[in-house]
Order: structure tokens, then C-alpha cells, then sequence
């Protein structure tokens, strides 16, 4: 497995998202943990989860918990760097609100800590801005948790290019990470790639997947990519995943998967090379 930087710690150049195991249409708890194991068997060092990632209401962590058990019951869980968020809250009716107080952001990480059962947090990120809560407070709570000890590495979340530069003073510089929605049909976050790409920060795209499952329809949008796979004798997503790759080193796709044929896959992409051509074409869809 070709290896990403992330702050102080090498991890697979292909993380797994863990979402899809425990939101809606998650797979049983056998296969999610299947999913997990083949990612670790495949050579996946990174993982993200959080705290809103459940169905019910009475559940919050459910994803934590999940992969906490994955990784007690594979020899290579300790080698795995887990990245978990705080600040986004799931009421149980399917809808997603947010809490970005201090107070709030320091009692999840607390919970965090004791699901997945660890002293220190590998890495921990601001899931989402809560629009009533000042931006300095919530990663202010974010620094404070990092001078603590609770957590390793501080990253955030769903961030622009402001929010980003800000995040990092507030750090004191120990910004090490930016997770922002960005796929082939969601490419908005280009600046914010860039720009962490120009700080030496990674960027770790959420949903980088999204919609590529249509790439063979006529007319899509995607069709260029499931030409270019054709051509590779490969999948539309590793394509997809091996563009994103080639954009920057310090990009690191975090692919959701609840089967292990698909995250075996998705972490095929890091041994895929493409052309210059072939991204040429790719960055125009």
C-alpha cells in the first residue's frame, strides 16, 4: 500500500469512511465488521468515523463502538490511525443538527475516548460550523483538547479557505487535516484543496464516490470516467479515486464501503497510474 502523510504519521494512501455501517441501509454487524477486517487486510491504516454516525437516538457512537470492536479483533488494528469528529448530532428522525460549543465539542471527545478506548484520539475534527457558535470558540475547545493530551492530531471539517487559515492559527500552526465534501460531481472544494496543498495540510475528501455509480448511463456526466476504466480494464470508482490521488500528494480519499469487495476495490486505485491525458480529461467533465 502506497502511504499519505497526515501531521507526524504515515497511513495508506486510501482510508475507509465508516458511515455507511451504521447509518441508514447499514449492513448487519457480521458484515460490517467483514468490511472493516478485508480494509485492514488490503493494507488500510486510516479510518474516520464519529459520533453521529447511528440511526437511533439512543445510539450516538454507534460507528465508534463498531469499529473499535473491528480492530480489538484483527491483528493489525494498532497499526490503524482512527479519525473521529464531534459536533454534529443525529436526533433519531433522520435530520442532522449541529453543536459547536466548547462544552459540547469537550464532553463528545470524552465520550469518544471510552468507546474507542483509548487514552489519546488519533485524530480529532470539528465535524461542521455551527453558525451559532463563534468559529474561534469551537476550535478553540478544539486546541484545548490538543494542549490536554486527549487528542493527538486536531483537524476539521466541511471548512472554506478562511475557516481553514483561521483553524490553523487558532492551532498554533498544528492543523493538521481538512475533510471536505469532494467527488467528481461535488468539485466546490477545489480552493480548499489548493490551498492545503499550498500549507501542507491533508485534505480528506467525504463521499469522493458520490454518484459515480451512474458513470455508464448515457449522457452522465461520469461517462468520461467509466471510458477511461474501460480502457484500464478496472471500475469507474477506482478510477475516480486514483484521479483524486493524482491531484495532490496531500490528498487522501476516505471511500465509504459496507462490503468487502468494495473497499478491496476502492484500495486497488492506490496502484493505478493514469495518463496525463487521461486526467487532462477527467478534470474537464
Amino acid at each position: 500500500m502506497h502511504t499519505r502523510r497526515i501531521g507526524d504519521i504515515d497511513v495508506s494512501a486510501i482510508g475507509l469512511g465508516g458511515m455507511p455501517l451504521s447509518i441508514e441501509g447499514r449492513p448487519d454487524e457480521a458484515r460490517a465488521l467483514a468490511t472493516v477486517h478485508a480494509a485492514l487486510d488490503a493494507g488500510v491504516t486510516l479510518i474516520d468515523t464519529a459520533d453521529a454516525y447511528h440511526l437511533h437516538a439512543h445510539e450516538v457512537g454507534h460507528n465508534e463502538t463498531l469499529i473499535a470492536k473491528a480492530l480489538a479483533t484483527h491483528d493489525r488494528g494498532a497499526d490503524v490511525l482512527v479519525a473521529t469528529k464531534g459536533g454534529h448530532l443525529r436526533p433519531g428522525d433522520g435530520s442532522w443538527t449541529r453543536d459547536g460549543s466548547p462544552e459540547h465539542l469537550k464532553r463528545a471527545c470524552e465520550a469518544s475516548l471510552r468507546r474507542l478506548g483509548v487514552e489519546a484520539i488519533g485524530l480529532y475534527q470539528f465535524h461542521r460550523p455551527d453558525p451559532r457558535v463563534p468559529y474561534e470558540d469551537s476550535v478553540g475547545a478544539i486546541r484545548d483538547l490538543l494542549d490536554e493530551g486527549k487528542i493527538r492530531m486536531a483537524g476539521i471539517s466541511n471548512a472554506d479557505p478562511g475557516q481553514i487559515r483561521q483553524a490553523n492559527e487558532i492551532l498554533g500552526g498544528r492543523l493538521v487535516s481538512v475533510q471536505n465534501q469532494f467527488s467528481p460531481a461535488f468539485r466546490s472544494s477545489e480552493p480548499e484543496l489548493r490551498l492545503c496543498a499550498e500549507l501542507g495540510i491533508a485534505f480528506l475528501p467525504w463521499s469522493p464516490l458520490g454518484g459515480i455509480s451512474r458513470a455508464r448511463e448515457l449522457g452522465s456526466a461520469y461517462a468520461p470516467f467509466a471510458t477511461v476504466a474501460e480502457a484500464h480494464g478496472v471500475s469507474p470508482q477506482r478510477v475516480c479515486l486514483a484521479w483524486m490521488l493524482a491531484k495532490s500528494p496531500v490528498v487522501v480519499p476516505i471511500p465509504g464501503s459496507s462490503r468487502p469487495e468494495t473497499i478491496r476495490d476502492s484500495v486497488a486505485a492506490a496502484e493505478l497510474t493514469l495518463t496525463a491525458e487521461e486526467i487532462a480529461t477527467l478534470d474537464a467533465v
